[in-house]
C-alpha cells in the first residue's frame, strides 16, 4: 500500500495504520511529511487518534453490550 494512490494524494486511508505505529518506516515517513503540509489530513489524523485512545478506554464487558 502506498501513501499517494491514483489522483488522491492524501493519506487518510493510511492514518489508522499510522496511529497504531503499524506502517513500514519509509509509509510511515511519507505519512508523517504529508501531515506536516495538509490541513485536511492532520484533522483526520486528530479524530483517528482520538477514537483510538477511546477505545483503549473499554473492557470486555462494553464490547459485549
Amino acid at each position: 500500500m502506498t501513501a499517494e494512490r491514483g489522483d488522491d494524494p492524501h493519506v487518510r486511508q493510511l492514518l489508522g495504520a499510522y496511529v497504531l505505529d503499524a506502517l513500514p518506516e519509509g509509509e510511515s515517513g511519507t505519512v508523517a511529511r504529508h501531515l506536516q503540509r495538509c490541513d485536511a489530513c492532520a484533522a483526520a489524523y486528530v479524530e483517528v487518534a482520538d477514537a483510538v485512545c477511546l477505545l483503549a478506554l473499554l473492557d470486555e464487558t462494553d464490547l459485549l453490550e
